[in-house]
């Protein structure tokens, strides 16, 4: 097995809520006990994402568990934003393994949070299955860009997983007053239609993505 010095990809984060994030972070790390490390807030944001799908399916039958699936998303942002702050802070960075780990963890808890919303009817399995493998393109984009051209993207335009946590808790409040809409004069589940418009957004996303990232990497290898 090589053991050459791994060089870490650049972060580049350009989202709305990056600076008001970084600090509250760089506040909230600081007043973290030293018996908690990073591969505990790991575990804890997909625990935390894993129960999030648990409630969204159990909100089938009382709407109002929705306010847990927020609080299990906002407990998600805790332990997924807070491990690898916590580790450059203490200086114990393992990128290898802390990318590959968190980013696994990450698939799986998306995973469980899509069919979660899929089984709780708020949200069609058609448009959630769409929705999720739009999701897993994009995430594959990323992490092939990571590794052919050292930066890792964070964000896309103004938004990062922080923001689009913030947009699915606004959603999930509005589930519990409208949980359909009328548009052209029919009715449509209110998930089904964010997520279609999301599906879409994603798409252009990923082909302008690809399409520059392949220009980029002609363009540095050349025959």
């Amino acid at each position: 097995m090589r053991t050459a010095v791994f060089v870490d990809a650049d972060r580049e984060q350009c989202s709305l809520l990056a600076k008001a994030e970084r600090r509250a972070l760089n506040w909230l790390v600081r007043r973290i006990p030293s018996k908690i490390g990073s591969d505990h807030l790991t575990l804890t944001g997909f625990l935390a994402l894993f129960l999030a799908g648990v409630f969204y399916y159990c909100s089938k039958s009382d709407p109002v568990l929705l306010h847990v699936v927020n609080a299990c998303l906002t407990i998600n942002w805790f332990g997924d934003s807070l491990d690898g702050t916590l580790a450059r802070y203490r200086n114990k960075q393992r990128p290898r393994y802390g990318f590959y780990v968190d980013h696994i963890i990450d698939a799986f808890g998306t995973l469980f949070l899509f069919s979660g919303l899929a089984l709780s009817g708020y949200m069609s399995k058609e448009v959630a299955s769409a929705l999720l493998i739009a999701y897993f393109m994009l995430a594959i984009n990323v992490y092939l860009a990571t590794y052919t051209l050292g930066k890792f993207q964070l964000s896309f335009g103004k938004l990062s997983p922080t923001e689009l946590r913030l947009l699915l808790g606004i959603g999930n409040i509005a589930l519990l007053y409208h949980p359909r809409v009328h548009l052209l004069g029919q009715s449509y589940l209110l998930y089904d239609v964010g997520g279609v418009t999301a599906i879409g957004v994603i798409s252009c996303v990923l082909i302008a993505s690809t399409i520059r990232n392949t220009k980029t990497l002609y363009g540095l290898e050349r025959i």
